[in-house]
């Protein structure tokens, strides 16, 4: 009989920027980054409503690479999401220990 192993939730973490980011996860803080900059650089301050469309790109980039459980971020969340929905990707629930039944409790 051919063994199998769980693997560790966090294995691949080892992976990744900081283990925690992709290069397109610091993609997406950069450009939220760069254009919040620009934003405060650029528009004047005084109302409560501009302050927060200055802070706005920041925020969404935050948002997008806000670590999520299951997933790795909420982007790749969004991602499988839509996936889903528009029929390109499907799932077939089988449960975690359905390679584990032992001889007895499958009779």
């Amino acid at each position: 009989m051919r063994q199998q192993y769980l693997v560790p939730a966090n294995s691949k973490k080892g992976q990744l920027i900081f283990n925690l980011f992709e290069v397109t996860d610091l993609v997406i803080l950069g450009c939220g980054g760069f254009i919040t900059l620009m934003l405060a650089l650029l528009l004047p301050s005084g109302s409560l409503g501009l302050s927060f469309l200055k802070l706005l790109p920041l925020g969404l980039a935050v948002l997008l690479v806000f670590p999520v459980a299951y997933y790795h971020n909420v982007r790749v969340f969004l991602q499988e999401a839509i996936l889903y929905f528009i029929g390109q990707k499907q799932y077939h629930w089988k449960g975690w220990c359905a390679g584990y039944v032992d001889e007895q409790q499958h009779k």
